[in-house]
């Protein structure tokens, strides 16, 4: 009897081990890492997709001639040489207030640091941020003081801050009661920018590194990069269009009716593909390298930010000088996939750690750095 008890007890302890072991997992603290290793499960398998994602490829002459701006015109167009595509960047941020929604985050040293990159890399003739809410710390107000986010405060000079009040935000959605969330409200916004104003819209964890000026001056009256080496999809995150691109109409006609809080990339990178195959004459696509490589894997977006010893540090370097300031010679810009990259590694960096920490990230958007920061 006595032994029968023991047993009991050990298996009473072995059954409550797990179960301990599960609720510590569970607990808020070890979410960010529970979600980690699951996304790296999933990212890893033999028969995911992402494999698919970052598959080698060729850049298709097309392509290379969209890129360095070879693209024919169409018998159709008119004699007249079109206008340029304006050498004006737009960045959105702040459609969610981060004082009622604090996971909506604020205008933060990654955001400066992409504005940076369009000043400094992209060399841009205008650069506007387009907000609701940008003030630090939050306000329940919009267009409360934008000027008391130090990091906006820094970029004053060079910008243009154009507000969008959070009825007009409103006004984008379907319906008003629909659910969507601010990436979506963004990508009718960006479409709609373009279309009036014309020039590149960049999101604010893209980054440039050169000039556009090739691609500005294609005949087409939008030029989109392709996401992925297997080429499936046209990304939204990174475009240039003339105002009033005939593409443009087609894929914000799209979106009449659409319930985005079923999805999350079809209408922003799949649906713009789709479009592309039926009106190949409107579009200008590039390889995936020009703007979306290396992707959102987890391979890859390890790849941009592992440590570098000192040889492989000054290899890239010397690699991206040569580029241009790019990591390979067919690359403008960065899409940082703050969606995969935040909580490993975007949330984590500093001026101090850009400064001083060799990755390929960091090296490439270094020099965006103003003087006095950092140091």
């Amino acid at each position: 009897m006595h032994c029968d008890m023991g047993f009991l007890r050990r298996r009473r302890v072995y059954i409550f081990i797990p179960i301990v072991f599960a609720f510590i997992l569970l607990s808020p603290p070890f979410w960010p890492s529970v979600r980690q290793f699951g996304d790296h499960v999933r990212q890893t398998l033999p028969f995911a997709y992402q494999w698919k994602v970052q598959q080698d490829f060729v850049p298709t002459q097309g392509e290379l001639d969209c890129l360095y701006g070879r693209t024919s015109r169409l018998t159709t167009d008119s004699d007249a040489e079109p206008e340029p595509i304006p050498n004006h960047v737009h960045f959105i941020y702040g459609l969610s207030n981060p004082y009622n929604k604090p996971s909506a985050g604020s205008f933060d040293f990654l955001c400066y640091l992409a504005v940076r990159s369009a000043i400094v890399g992209m060399k841009a003739e205008k650069i506007s941020l387009h907000y609701t809410y940008l003030a630090d710390p939050p306000s329940p107000e919009p267009n409360a003081s934008p000027l008391s986010n130090p990091w906006v405060r820094r970029l004053k000079d060079d910008i243009e801050l154009v507000y969008h009040s959070p009825e007009e935000m409103a006004a984008l959605k379907s319906s008003p009661d629909a659910t969507w969330q601010a990436a979506h409200v963004s990508d009718i916004l960006r479409l709609n920018i373009l279309q009036e104003q014309g020039g590149i819209y960049m999101d604010m964890d893209a980054f440039g590194f050169r000039p556009f000026k090739d691609i500005l001056k294609s005949p087409r009256g939008i030029v989109l990069g392709h996401e992925g080496g297997n080429r499936g999809g046209l990304c939204n995150a990174i475009m240039a269009a003339r105002k009033n691109s005939s593409f443009i109409t087609r894929w914000l006609k799209e979106y009449d009716g659409a319930d985005l809080s079923k999805e999350w990339n079809y209408h922003s990178v799949i649906l713009p593909k789709e479009l592309e195959l039926q009106h190949p004459e409107e579009v200008c696509a590039l390889p995936p390298n020009a703007f979306f490589w290396p992707t959102w894997t987890w391979g890859h977006i390890e790849f941009m930010h592992e440590q570098l010893s000192s040889g492989e540090a000054r290899k890239w370097a010397a690699e991206i000088d040569r580029n241009g300031g790019s990591l390979y010679e067919d690359q403008l810009a960065y899409h940082a996939w703050s969606q995969m990259a935040w909580e490993r590694h975007l949330s984590k960096l500093t001026p101090e750690i850009v400064r001083t920490r060799d990755t390929r990230f960091n090296i490439l958007v270094r020099d965006f750095l103003q003087d006095d920061i950092g140091r």
